[in-house]
Order: structure tokens, then sequence, then C-alpha cells
């Protein structure tokens, strides 16, 4: 039972969170696993999506990562308390969304890391990590920003003119999930 927004019914599935960024290594994965790690309750299946492929490779490749310490995104995940970590390979991402639906049907509460995926559905809750310090910014980001429940600012001043109707969060690598980001998201969640 889906709605036209690419949801499932509540009945299915209690929360869908998305991380997405500016760009690469602006704290998406550290934000997520803080994440992860502050709501162990949540039991939380982790997905990290990339959009590119390398040569000779299928359009579609789901890994799910089974070493917590091997340092990877999916690893981190794992580390920080995901029941599971998947991460999914995909050019184009269409193609990839028939399984990663599937997967969802499998979870209980979903943290996707992407940017992207916001064009397939409505997660319950996007949070976007931006860094005013990094001077590159994905289209998928600019797209998307004016979709953002919360915007994690981790460093530097933020020179956008708009970042809609998204509360603002300060945060730094150390300190990825401020009290005040949690609660917010513990309200929207319940």
């Amino acid at each position: 039972m889906e709605d036209q927004a690419g949801r499932r019914g509540e009945d299915l599935l209690m929360a869908v969170v998305v991380v997405g960024g500016q760009a690469r290594k602006v704290g998406k994965t550290s934000l997520m696993a803080a994440l992860i790690a502050a709501m162990p309750e949540k039991r939380w299946t982790a997905m990290k999506i990339t959009q590119h492929q390398h040569g000779g490779e299928r359009p579609v490749s789901v890994l799910e990562e089974s070493d917590r310490q091997n340092g990877t995104d999916s690893g981190r995940y794992l580390a920080a308390g995901a029941v599971r970590s998947l991460w999914i390979r995909a050019s184009p991402l269409e193609a990839a969304m028939p399984q990663i639906r599937k997967e969802m049907e499998q979870a209980g509460n979903v943290m996707i890391e992407s940017n992207s995926i916001l064009g397939f559905l409505q997660p319950d809750l996007f949070l976007c990590v931006l860094d005013g310090r990094e001077l590159d910014f994905k289209d998928s980001a600019n797209r998307y920003l004016d979709r953002a429940d919360a915007v994690v600012v981790m460093g530097g001043a933020l020179h956008l003119e708009s970042t809609g109707s998204a509360l603002q969060f300060r945060a730094s690598l150390d300190q990825c999930c401020p009290a005040k980001l949690l609660d917010f998201i513990r309200l929207r969640l319940g």
C-alpha cells in the first residue's frame, strides 16, 4: 500500500529518515552514525546509496555489510548500532528502486544517506548537512534543499540566501548530533 509520494502505509514502516548533504566529506556519514547510536531503540536499517558504477558492473549492486570494523561508511553504521547496513550502487538510481523498496519493506526504521533518493520517496524527515567551508555544492543537494526539515551546519558560516523553512542546527564532526537536534528528531518521529 503506497501513496503518491512513494511512502508505504504507516502500518508497514515506522520511520524513514534521509540524510543528504551539499558535497562529499561534509559529515553525512558521521551524522548518520551519531543518530543511529543515539537511538538504538529504533533498530535502524541503514542504507548508503551511490549513483555511479565502475566499468563492467551491473546497473544495480547491493552489498550487505557484515564487518563493523572495516572503516567503510556501511561498516560505521553497523559499528554505531544499525541492525543492518546496505551499500547500494546504481546507475541510474531508478533501476535500484524496486530493490530499495523491497529492503525497506523488510526493515523497521530506515535511515538513508542520499540526496537523490528524494526524487523517488517522501521521507518522514530529511536532514541536509552543510559546511560553509566547502565550496562544492552537488546539483542533487541544491535541487532538494527546500525539502529539508532541518539543516545541520557542520562548520563555517552559511552563505545561502535561504534554506526554506528548515530549522538550522550547528554541529561539528566531534559533536555531530547536538541535544537540540536529537530532541527535534525524536519529536518528529514520535
